[in-house]
């Protein structure tokens, strides 16, 4: 991706701002080619959008955009984090004791090799310790929530069966 693409796209951003078994994120999937259930490389060029607000260093802004160094969704679950970045989030969450009331921008746009790497990249830096998520994870996530036309609140995660 250009660097001028992925500068609008952080612009755009900054401007719009938990099963298991089968099938759960981070589980094999036989059905889909090794290369789908491979993590992605952790990569800061896929983590370059999302630092416009998060930070380079994964700090966020205070009272503006959480951090994501420390997030429960970060070292959590795979599935509602791909689920926020692909529909975005609105209403408030706490993070490491902050309540941030804004919004983030949906991501759908990118591929899911783009979200995997990005997710990939905030599950491995600033001491956080999230299971990696592959691209057969992002795709599979993208499906069950295609049909969604708003960003999630924490109370629609929580009801999730991701």
């Amino acid at each position: 991706m250009s660097s001028i693409r992925l500068h609008s796209l952080a612009l755009l951003s900054a401007l719009g701002a938990a099963g298991a078994g089968a099938g759960a994120v981070g589980d094999p999937r036989p059905d889909q080619p090794v290369a789908a259930r491979a993590p992605v490389a952790t990569d800061s060029a896929d983590y370059q959008i999302c630092s416009a607000c998060h930070q380079p260093n994964g700090q966020g802004i205070p009272k503006t955009f959480p951090p994501l160094a420390g997030s429960t969704i970060v070292n959590g679950p795979g599935g509602p984090h791909i689920a926020i970045v692909l529909k975005g989030l609105v209403g408030p969450t706490t993070v490491k004791g902050q309540v941030y009331n804004g919004a983030m921008a949906p991501w759908e746009s990118l591929t899911d090799a783009q979200i995997a790497g990005a997710i990939n990249y905030e599950r491995t830096h600033w001491g956080n310790t999230g299971a990696k998520v592959t691209v057969a994870d992002v795709a599979r996530v993208r499906q069950l929530v295609k049909a969604r036309k708003t960003p999630f609140t924490m109370d629609d995660l929580k009801k999730l069966k991701l």
